[in-house]
């Protein structure tokens, strides 16, 4: 991997990352499209550590506390009860669907999942799903009434993600809208959720790079800070976003990029097996 793929990728990482369209969807097309492949599973997790590293960094506050509350419920000192304490043990509940399935699925997340035609029905599919349940959305919810169920549904649905297509914030903001929650309520669950699965399987991918023939540490590291910058503009602006908005544009987007992929698929242009996966 050279200097020009690596910052590319990396901008699109920090674009796409939080935003429900699949950063991986991305990164899989753009890598074939205009560079020799697939970049692979190890190079989109490594980069998830710069945009991940950008949500600790934006919500710095809300994790010091959610931390410091939690421990102080292990420790007699905060009640169990407590909606920091709670939410600490509530995203470490939703964070083992992803870890237990992405140790399982590990060869089929390096493989059969990075198939194209997959990535066109997760993008349409989910775009589907996105839309039904914003329209249908009550929008009352906040954090504060996250229960256990909730907080497990929440994991599985960013399990899903796995699969490139699907997204992981799409996929856990479409199943906190389903549940009822608001719009912004949903993602800052989502963020926060996110951070010790992106760290877990980014760290976990590390020791991939080495001996992995289209990586170089110089141009991943470079990614990945392009990835955290542009990834924490992308959060303020998102939030901001959809406070006042719905998911409406991300649906079309999603839909006119499966249309364009399936196309590019029929007429030869990609192959759906890209080189590397």
């Amino acid at each position: 991997m050279g200097w020009t793929e690596a910052i590319i990728l990396g901008i699109l990482q920090g674009l796409t990352e939080f935003l429900p369209v699949s950063s991986s969807a991305h990164l899989l097309i753009a890598g074939q499209l205009f560079f020799d492949g697939d970049a692979g599973a190890a190079f989109t997790a490594v980069t998830q550590l710069g945009t991940e590293t950008a949500v600790v960094l934006y919500f710095a506050k809300d994790i010091g506390r959610i931390i410091a509350r939690w421990f102080g419920s292990l420790t007699g000192k905060v009640d169990k009860s407590d909606p920091d304490a709670r939410m600490g043990w509530l995203i470490i509940l939703g964070s083992i669907p992803i870890g237990v399935l992405g140790l399982f699925l590990q060869q089929q997340i390096d493989t059969v999942f990075r198939n194209l035609w997959v990535t066109v029905a997760m993008l349409a599919g989910v775009a589907v799903i996105i839309w039904l349940v914003d329209r249908h959305a009550k929008n009352e919810r906040t954090l504060d009434q996250l229960t256990v169920k909730h907080g497990l549904l929440y994991g599985l649905a960013q399990a899903a993600a796995l699969i490139p297509g699907v997204s992981r914030s799409g996929g856990t903001i479409a199943a906190g809208l389903a549940m009822g929650y608001k719009r912004e309520a949903a993602a800052r669950y989502a963020f926060l959720l996110a951070i010790p699965a992106v760290f877990m399987s980014g760290l976990f991918k590390l020791k991939d790079v080495p001996g992995d023939p289209r990586l170089a540490w110089g141009p991943l590291i470079a990614a990945t800070v392009i990835a955290f910058a542009i990834g924490l503009a992308v959060i303020h602006w998102l939030l901001k976003y959809i406070s006042t908005h719905n998911f409406t544009p991300f649906v079309v987007y999603r839909l006119i990029l499966a249309a364009v992929l399936a196309v590019l698929l029929l007429t030869g242009t990609l192959d759906a097996v890209p080189v590397g996966a």
